[in-house]
């Protein structure tokens, strides 16, 4: 009889096994998920399914497992199935809003070829890429105009995906009317209130009366809807395109600086290879540490002793915990070198709980 060391080691060593054989098996499903895109044959198969779980049967030996492997099989089955429909089908991207929204935008242009799947909240988005609904999710960190998204933020802290790509979205305002209006015509319009709030002297310069809505595309929609020529819509030229309309006016935000920072959020965390230089990637800590004098300087000391430059530090504070209080930092430089590793190894006998939220390339 073994210690518990020697069966972890064992586990190890078969799970070292599998993972090889699952991926040769991965190699041959994507072979027959080509095969299917080409011949336009159905991911699904049951009575190959069906056969292979009965074969599975004859292959185990103890009948007080056996439940369990064909549990396991019809599992692999299931993921082969789905990672053959994401060949079929393209990628699937989660984001919060409706087509012809700032984020459908970002998504849309950081996935050209993905399926997008429209959640009403930020929330819903990031859940549905945590459950494998979709790959992965493209929600906003922050705007220059309004400051972080702090909704997003506690996703990322107490959440389970991580950041892999980051994208600065210049956010420009257009006035959108229908075919038959122009600047003479138009006497209200309608927006989301920050986009309103983001053109207001253009607004006051024509006397126009404002009416807010949820967001911009919804606005559009409503212009298209409506077909009325004295009422028209701030919105993307985008939007616009989505839904047939008129650019009566370019550029109308008050503001040139107006932009968004949006997010990919996925299952997997992508760690940078250890030579990759430092000044083409960033990364991202959120940690918390003790309520005590110090404790946060000496945090980040740590962080700028070992050469990364901080470009952002937040706090946010957590849930259900009176006055205290998680940090957000993002830095430039690869943490997967040998001073990201020391960092990393110093900052965790410092910090209370502390989480690597993404690693990604400046673009």
């Amino acid at each position: 009889m073994g210690n518990l060391e020697q069966f972890r080691d064992e586990i190890n060593r078969i799970d070292n096994q599998m993972a090889e054989l699952f991926q040769k098996r991965m190699e041959v499903s994507k072979a027959i998920g080509e095969y299917k895109k080409e011949h336009a044959l159905p991911v699904k198969d049951n009575a190959r399914e069906n056969a292979i779980i009965a074969k599975s049967k004859e292959r185990i030996s103890n009948e007080e497992i056996e439940p369990y492997y064909i549990d396991f099989q019809k599992s692999v089955m299931n993921i082969s199935c789905a990672y053959q429909e994401r060949i079929l089908n393209g990628m699937k991207v989660g984001y919060s809003g409706v087509p012809g929204a700032y984020a459908y935008i970002a998504a849309k242009r950081m996935h050209p070829g993905a399926e997008l799947v429209s959640y009403a909240s930020f929330e819903l988005a990031f859940q549905a890429a945590e459950k494998g609904e979709v790959d992965c999710a493209v929600l906003p960190l922050e705007n220059s105009y309004a400051g972080d998204v702090g909704a997003v933020m506690d996703l990322m802290f107490f959440g389970n995906l991580y950041v892999n790509r980051v994208m600065n979205l210049d956010i420009e305002h257009n006035l959108l009317g229908t075919e038959g209006a122009s600047l003479d015509s138009i006497r209200t319009v309608v927006s989301h209130p920050q986009a309103l709030s983001q053109c207001d002297e253009f607004i006051k310069s024509h006397g126009f009366e404002v009416v807010e809505f949820s967001n911009t595309a919804r606005a559009a929609q409503y212009i298209k809807e409506q077909n009325d020529p004295s009422v028209a819509a701030i919105a993307s030229i985008e939007t616009a395109e989505l839904f047939g309309l008129k650019v009566i006016d370019k550029k109308i935000h008050t503001t040139r600086n107006n932009s968004t920072r949006f997010g990919v959020f996925s299952r997997i965390q992508n760690l940078l290879p250890p030579e990759t230089r430092d000044d083409s990637c960033s990364f991202i800590l959120m940690f918390t540490v003790p309520n005590e004098a110090g404790a946060l300087a000496m945090t980040l000391d740590i962080i700028g002793s070992h050469g990364f430059n901080m470009r952002n530090l937040k706090s946010r504070p957590v849930k259900g915990l009176l006055w205290n209080y998680y940090f957000y930092v993002e830095a430039e430089g690869n943490i997967s070198g040998t001073e990201g590793k020391d960092m990393m190894r110093e900052i965790s006998a410092l910090c209370g709980q502390l989480k690597l939220a993404g690693t990604f390339f400046n673009e």
